[in-house]
């Protein structure tokens, strides 16, 4: 029979380490993660007792749920990826000369320009959106100037519109998409571009063969961070938009908290999460960049 040495207990310790220092994070996850996402399955698949009259629900193992609430709520699952989709891309054109004038250009500055950055955080989500809304109201300077300059006309508003919404989630949303780019930016070394130059490439050829190729991880990231989360709002589109421009997150939010429908809530919750999912895994895959799966 062999007899465990100092050496062998020190070799356990070192194996057993760090699977002890996972157990918080996954008792983290385990608790506010895997817990209420079983909750709302099972949520899902119930239906109400009584007709429905008396909010209390039992569990039937009804997946129709899934398919009733998606025939039901098919324009705002639509709506909220377009805008999300439209968000997602105009945060990308601003942020990308954004983040690349910082690193590239930033020089003294730059750490105040990222401060600049993530200021809007300071601020709470609710109330920067409602900053919006009196941006875009007759109050604000914006439609009296496009009036002025005849872009839109005298009986046009730019609230209670799809065009708030957007503008909204792309205000809200743009440091989501700044501050991953800008971490992938600087990573890339000045004198590869150089280097693309002394090869007679002019300023477009390298951006698209160098520049572009080498930030793609931080494209990726920023797509992700933005759009992941526009799918699923429902502030912006509840403070700027009106019913004709509800998304699936003001749904959500009403059978919750409004019509008290959980499992519809729910079997919507889970549709989005999994559309969502799919949609990311396609674009992570296509984009090349597998790793950040």
């Amino acid at each position: 029979m062999r007899i465990s040495t100092k050496n062998d207990i020190g070799l356990m310790k070192k194996i057993s380490t760090p699977y002890l220092l996972l157990i918080p994070g996954m008792g983290f996850l385990f608790t506010f993660f895997l817990l209420p996402l079983f909750n709302l399955a099972q949520t899902s698949t119930q239906t109400p007792v009584g007709g429905g009259d008396t909010g209390q629900y039992e569990q039937t193992f009804r997946f129709q749920n899934y398919l009733d609430a998606f025939i039901e709520n098919k324009e705002q699952f639509g709506r909220s990826f377009l805008y999300a989709t439209i968000a997602t891309v105009l945060a990308l054109a601003i942020a990308y000369p954004l983040a690349y004038a910082i690193a590239f250009k930033g020089g003294k500055l730059k750490n105040l320009m990222l401060v600049l950055v993530v200021a809007p955080f300071f601020t709470s989500f609710l109330l920067r959106t409602i900053a919006w809304k009196q941006i875009l109201g007759e109050e604000g300077f914006v439609v009296p100037t496009l009036r002025t300059f005849g872009i839109i006309s005298e009986s046009t508003t730019l609230t209670s519109s799809a065009f708030a919404v957007v503008a909204g989630m792309t205000y809200n949303f743009l440091p989501f998409m700044t501050l991953p780019l800008y971490a992938s930016i600087d990573r890339i070394d000045p004198r590869t571009l150089e280097a693309s130059g002394d090869l007679y490439a002019n300023g477009f050829t390298t951006f698209r063969k160098v520049t572009l190729p080498l930030s793609m991880p931080g494209v990726v990231a920023g797509t992700l961070l933005t759009f992941i989360p526009a799918a699923g709002d429902y502030v912006n589109a509840a403070i700027l938009g009106s019913p004709q421009t509800k998304m699936l997150g003001n749904v959500i939010e009403s059978r919750y908290f409004k019509i008290v429908d959980y499992p519809t809530a729910a079997a919507l919750s889970f549709t989005l999460m999994a559309a969502i999912l799919i949609l990311v895994t396609v674009y992570v895959r296509k984009a090349g960049t597998e790793e950040l799966v």
